[in-house]
């Protein structure tokens, strides 16, 4: 049984949320207390107009290693209502999400890492679907994602036979955006972070959107989905602002 809260949630700078999974006992292991607990998170950073962006980390040198297998007998996959694998993996998060990682990411710990639309990873991290090894499935996005996101015989190979893969390999594979020295991968999620802010907090939540909701379709019917979200943007107050911010080469000031 866990002796303190299983997620530590912080803000570390204006707009930022930082949620640290906090069983390090078990590398992070997702039970359902861990579990209903990150959701809650996730509601309130979507939730909050003063968060801009959320940080999903580990405590103690490892992000998780997936769902607590100890607790599955009694508790069973610690999905929440129909998010997914603590309340991500299968949700709409709104604001954007950046992976901090350090240490194993391997079965669920890596589809909540490929949940999230930013992953900042230590040299020394390394990544895992060992799924078929115990007689599972990667089931909360693995078999889904990861062969888009990797070159597909690479990411057969994970799931197939259960190979890690490096930080770095992924790196160059593109499944990071920054590679670190070890323990530095949460120093590089806030400066993704603040790289996110300095932008137009509405831009950026439709992108996402559109993100979310045009993956997968032809063109045309993306710019059907597409068109709702992005043509109100062009009558706004920021857009206005960003014109002439740029023709008078300055900084611009948002209104959200």
């Amino acid at each position: 049984m866990d002796t303190q809260d299983p997620v530590m949630v912080t803000e570390p700078r204006p707009g930022v949320l930082l949620i640290t999974l906090n069983r390090p006992r078990v590398r992070n292991a997702v039970n359902r207390a861990l579990a209903q607990a990150v959701d809650t998170a996730l509601t309130r950073l979507d939730a909050d107009p003063a968060l801009d962006v959320g940080i999903l980390t580990g405590a103690d040198g490892h992000f998780c290693s997936g769902m607590d297998l100890k607790a599955f007998p009694a508790e069973g996959v610690p999905l929440v209502a129909d998010r997914g694998l603590a309340g991500l993996t299968r949700a709409r998060i709104r604001k954007p999400l950046i992976a901090a990682i350090e240490g194993a990411a391997v079965a669920g710990g890596f589809e909540l890492a490929l949940s999230c639309d930013l992953i900042t990873a230590a040299d020394t991290a390394f990544f895992a679907l060992p799924e078929v090894a115990r007689g599972l499935i990667a089931a909360e996005g693995g078999a889904i994602r990861l062969p888009g996101r990797l070159p597909y015989h690479l990411a057969m190979e994970m799931l197939l036979t259960a190979a890690p893969l490096p930080a770095p390999d992924a790196a160059r594979h593109g499944l990071v955006n920054r590679l670190t020295p070890e323990g530095g991968a949460l120093d590089a999620a806030l400066t993704l972070a603040g790289r996110v802010q300095a932008h137009s907090r509405d831009a950026v939540h439709l992108t996402k959107q559109i993100v979310q909701n045009t993956r997968g379709l032809d063109d045309h019917a993306a710019y059907t989905v597409q068109d709702p979200f992005s043509t109100p943007v062009f009558t706004t107050v920021d857009a206005t602002e960003g014109a002439h911010a740029f023709t008078e080469k300055r900084l611009p000031a948002w209104h959200g």
